[in-house]
């Protein structure tokens, strides 16, 4: 008998977990306490149920006998979307998954981001080394998060209507429209943040020492710069995500497949 798609990706009620600097964090449980714990980190302009649920990323986690802890980043879906830069820098987007594991009283996890997800994962992975066994990081940027995007077109929409003629834009545009929701405001601060956090660039030189699986579709324009911070780290390697570009990578199912052979290694 097959499950109906609407019970394969139904969401439980988000539990809210306060920030350090007084947000409400929307975050999702599926599984036991006493599973191992894997923790989902969407990408920009994504949320839990976009990049992770929709994809069937929660469902065979759950197979796999894991424990699933995932949030939406403040900005994204349930989460509070504050419109200032400075409440997007990327010591404040790590110090939410600190904060979120510290909450559900996990001592120990694996991290699966993607995106702006992985650029926080590679953070977090310093930050927590004691704490995050395994890492896997999709589509991990190389330079300044969310860099390609021009902020002057999107403030320009936004304000005045403006049509958007840089192909690179307006492909994030899309991707902000079609999660219902999104506050294309909020997600303007969050790029902003971005560009002004003083580490928003991953420094190869202090890559994180756990084993980390950097996975990027072969058609993203970033590939080599994953495949570089790949070798950078101490303990990491590199796959391709066949045929999938940066904004499509997440729903394949090569990506979970090898996500998944990653995370139950011995």
């Amino acid at each position: 008998m097959t499950t109906p798609l609407s019970d394969l990706t139904q969401m439980p009620d988000p539990q809210v977990v306060m920030s350090a600097d007084g947000f409400r964090i929307a975050t999702y449980s599926w599984g036991h306490d006493s599973d191992p714990t894997v923790v989902l980190v969407h990408g920009f302009a994504s949320s839990t149920r976009d990049n992770w649920v929709n994809t069937g990323w929660v469902r065979d986690l759950q197979r796999a006998g894991f424990r699933v802890l995932a949030l939406d980043q403040r900005g994204h879906g349930q989460s509070d979307k504050p419109l200032e830069p400075r409440d997007y820098e990327l010591s404040v987007l790590a110090r939410d998954i600190e904060n979120v594991l510290d909450t559900y009283l996990v001592d120990s996890a694996s991290y699966v981001g993607y995106s702006l997800g992985a650029r926080v994962g590679w953070e977090v992975a310093q930050d927590l080394q004691d704490r995050l066994t395994k890492v896997v990081l999709g589509g991990v940027p190389d330079g300044v998060p969310l860099a390609r995007l021009d902020l002057d077109q999107v403030r320009a929409l936004v304000d005045h209507g403006t049509p958007v003629t840089d192909k690179v834009t307006m492909n994030y545009l899309q991707l902000m429209e079609r999660v219902a929701g999104n506050d294309v405001r909020a997600l303007l601060a969050i790029a902003g943040g971005m560009r002004a956090s003083g580490a928003a660039d991953p420094d190869p030189a202090h890559a994180p020492a756990q084993e980390i699986l950097f996975a990027t579709g072969s058609l993203d324009a970033i590939i080599e710069g994953s495949r570089a911070l790949a070798a950078a780290a101490p303990r990491g390697r590199f796959v391709e995500i066949p045929g999938r570009h940066h904004f499509n990578a997440p729903g394949s199912r090569d990506f979970r497949r090898l996500a998944l052979e990653f995370l139950t290694e011995e």
